[in-house]
């Protein structure tokens, strides 16, 4: 840059931005190393400038300062927020860094005793400090391109920032840094175009300490909303909108709220389901919210904002008699899934009850009273022409096959082996062909479901037959089972006389509770006269 004025300017964008940045940035967050780490920068940067002079002594100081601002640049970038280096690869490569920016300056110094303005040269080297200046060069670049793909992996990886200033902000250090890593390998390579470049890399480098700034007036802006948030929050807004109020009001839209339900000692989202806070360096982060010291409730947000504790401690003293509510209504959805959960589990639990018992009377006394049977086939032959005993034989061979068509029944009502064994539709067809009118059926299903939805269907279509057949004074009846994307819809209608009683007698609150605790939906239409339709619909995958 040979022009005094366009030199001075730059300098003045580059200096001043940052020291400004750095001196806001310090008073805001005394205890962050961010505000110094800025302030240094930018006086690094014009001590680097006194190599312009024509006096020996500063010209050495900015001979010594010439590539540590560019170090102290990527040190600023990946510091963000706090001030400190959170991972060891980003400790390594500042580390290398200075090295290489300090090291490598002293002993290309020392080598350059041919300048006379160079106060710490020693030996006149030319050749050696030459190809020190191109290594550092070199390295330095390579140094530079590595932090702009950690910030690279930052700004796109599962710790990126979700806030739009701070992600403008990440931008910024990466541009600045590949406007340094082009800089130092147009001096390597002495590529003619450098002055040009050296411009052009000095404005984009003066662009983050303004992004800075824009973010602390955007995040101002945000603090003098929360105003807004009150007013909207005295309109009672319904707890499904607090989410997007206070995203807003933080400017940060990827937050979440997690209820906290004491019964449960457990954070939930507003429709009951269990959340886990974010643990420390998972790229997300949580502010709890409390009223009277009672927890309420966790905004999940980015971690960025953690560096903005008035606007998010004024947002959550605004939101903590709106999220009681919210708080409620997940506690009850709570409550609603867990007792949805309880109810499927005593309808399992009756139903592997159900299956034993079965199991053992079919293995049990059935086997048994067949076992009877035959020995009375035996004992009949060996006593001969007897007719007193050929009669009571007889009684006990009827009685034996009434008890064993009892016992199947029982069997069979407690569960049916048939849909376990077969499927639906072939159980199904067994219940049709056995009822006590006649009955159209139709089936459309491609494979089986869940056994449980096939049980549940079957019981439906079991118990509305049987109040047909007792009830209805039906002719006939139709009974149509078909699956869609995700449910397998049963219909059972008969043109009987209608006026079905739904809540007792019939059995159909037993079959709504039954489809009900499989997330399903039992509806009866029943009009006098008009015959009745009954049609369940219960989810399957």
């Amino acid at each position: 840059m040979d022009e005094p004025g366009i030199r001075s300017a730059l300098l003045v964008w580059v200096v001043l931005p940052y020291v400004l940045a750095g001196l806001v940035a310090w008073w805001r967050r005394p205890e962050s190393r961010f505000g110094p780490l800025m302030v240094t920068a930018g006086f690094a940067t014009f001590l680097s400038a006194l190599q312009w002079s024509n006096q020996a002594l500063p010209y050495t100081i900015g001979l010594l300062f010439d590539l540590l601002p560019a170090v102290i640049f990527l040190h600023v970038f990946l510091a963000f927020p706090s001030g400190r280096l959170e991972r060891r690869p980003e400790q390594w490569l500042v580390g290398v860094g200075y090295f290489v920016a300090v090291g490598f300056q002293l002993a290309k110094m020392l080598l350059g005793g041919g300048d006379p303005n160079n106060l710490a040269g020693v030996v006149t080297e030319t050749a050696a400090a030459n190809t020190v200046e191109d290594v550092q060069l070199v390295t330095l670049s390579a140094v530079l391109l590595t932090g702009i793909v950690l910030l690279v992996i930052r700004r796109r990886g599962p710790v990126r920032p979700l806030r739009p200033s701070v992600a403008l902000l990440v931008d910024s250090f990466a541009l600045g840094l590949v406007a340094m890593a082009v800089l130092l390998l147009a001096g390597a390579f002495a590529w003619p175009s450098f002055a040009t470049i050296q411009r052009i890399a000095f404005g984009v480098i003066g662009l983050a300490p303004v992004a800075f700034l824009i973010g602390l007036l955007n995040a101002r802006l945000a603090r003098s909303g929360v105003a807004d948030l009150l007013v909207q929050l005295h309109a009672d807004p319904s707890p499904a909108e607090l989410p997007g109020l206070f995203a807003r009001a933080l400017r940060d839209p990827s937050l979440e709220l997690a209820y906290w339900l004491p019964e449960f000692g457990a954070w939930a989202d507003l429709e009951g389901r269990p959340v886990e806070l974010p643990a420390e360096g998972s790229g997300r982060a949580a502010t709890l919210v409390e009223r009277d010291g009672v927890r309420l409730a966790a905004l999940i947000h980015d971690p960025s904002l953690n560096e903005e504790r008035e606007l998010l401690d004024a947002v959550s003293a605004a939101a903590g008699i709106a999220l009681e509510n919210g708080r409620l209504q997940a506690e009850l959805r709570a409550r609603l899934e867990e007792l949805r959960g309880s109810r499927q589990r005593v309808v399992e639990a009756g139903q592997e009850e159900r299956k034993r018992l079965e199991r053992n009377l079919h293995d049990g006394a059935q086997q048994r009273l067949v076992a009877l049977a035959l020995d009375l086939r035996m004992l009949e032959r060996r006593l001969g022409g007897d007719p007193d005993s050929r009669a009571q034989i007889d009684r006990m061979r009827n009685e034996i096959a009434l008890s064993l068509d009892e016992l199947r029944d029982i069997a069979h009502g407690l569960h049916p082996a048939v849909v376990t064994g077969h499927g639906l539709e072939v159980a199904l067809e067994s219940l049709v062909a056995h009822a006590p009118l006649p009955v159209q059926l139709n089936v459309e299903l491609d494979e089986r479901v869940d056994e449980p939805v096939e049980v549940a269907a079957y019981y439906v279509v079991s118990e509305s037959l049987a109040n047909i057949g007792k009830h209805a004074q039906a002719s006939r009846a139709t009974v149509a089972v078909a699956r869609t994307d995700s449910e397998l819809v049963v219909e059972i209608v008969d043109d009987g006389v209608g006026g079905a009683d739904t809540e007792a007698g019939s059995g159909l609150r037993g079959l709504a509770d039954r489809v009900e605790a499989l997330d399903g939906r039992l509806r009866v239409w029943t009009p006098h006269g008009g015959g009745t339709r009954v049609r369940a619909e219960l989810p399957c995958e």
